[in-house]
């Protein structure tokens, strides 16, 4: 039974500024999720493998910002990241396990293994170091939420992109699995699937796709628009926007589900 004291304390922290972590805030989705979060008040600790981007971003971000240099495939450079956004936000209320890459374009017998090694470990190994080294931190917020960012290639098969489908698979499987482990601590993990975004990434992705098919990018950006209902590319605002909510206490009743933010795509070419 809710007391008043207990009604004041959820007050309060509803009231307090969510306290955010972001892998791979730099830039591209990263950055779109940390500026709608410092929008909302938000106070937003986020890390990158790129300094240049860095020093780019946190101008725009404001005071509200901070940033580290962290490559979060690497579990040292994980916990020296945790170490330093946990004392700057006196704790995590949301983690945003957002760092990914696109991994090689080629046919799976022209494929080194070492290409696909590194895929796994950035796109997957880094959501489980960072969640492992996240969960005291969390258990001790009243609105904890962890997002792991997959896409609509963890729902489809993706041709001449092996690597990155079956590393966004396996983001799915980890987000259901952990919202089951962590459901008793009250911590809602959902997954984000996007799709064609428009974005630096996606343009050297259809680019390579490209190349590999013999046709013009335009060509290419043609038939891949062709499979989307709505015909177009994805805003990084409305991936941004779809973060947001999950971290709302609208979004609190949430956890094991993946959000398709895909402007309607059937096929992955």
């Amino acid at each position: 039974m809710n007391t008043a004291g207990d009604d004041k304390r959820d007050e309060q922290a509803a009231a307090a500024p969510l306290r955010v972590m972001i892998s791979a805030g730099a830039s591209g989705l990263g950055l779109g999720m940390a500026q709608a979060f410092v929008g909302q008040g938000a106070h937003v600790q986020l890390c990158d493998i790129s300094q240049t981007a860095i020093d780019a971003a946190l101008p725009q971000l404001g005071e509200r910002a901070g940033a580290m240099l962290a490559d979060v495939s690497d579990p040292a450079a994980v916990d020296a990241w945790f170490e330093h956004a946990l004392r700057a936000l006196g704790g995590v209320d949301v983690l945003i396990n957002n760092a990914g890459i696109a991994g090689p374009t080629a046919r799976i017998e022209d494929i080194a293994s070492e290409a696909w090694d590194q895929t796994m470990a950035v796109n997957v190994r880094s959501q489980y170091l960072c969640v492992r080294r996240a969960i005291g931190a969390l258990r001790a917020s009243d609105r904890a939420t962890i997002i792991n960012m997959s896409s609509v290639a963890g729902r489809l098969g993706y041709p001449l992109r092996t690597p990155y489908a079956a590393s966004k698979w396996a983001v799915v499987g980890l987000t259901q699995s952990l919202a089951l482990e962590l459901g008793e601590d009250n911590i809602t993990v959902n997954a984000i699937l996007p799709g064609i975004v428009d974005s630096e990434r996606s343009r050297v992705v259809t680019q390579a796709k490209a190349q590999a098919r013999g046709v013009t990018v335009a060509e290419m950006e043609a038939s891949i628009l062709a499979n989307v209902a709505l015909h177009r590319k994805v805003p990084v605002d409305d991936v941004a926007a779809t973060a947001l909510f999950l971290a709302s206490p609208a979004g609190r009743s949430f956890t094991g589900q993946s959000f398709n933010v895909c402007a309607g795509i059937q096929t992955l070419l």
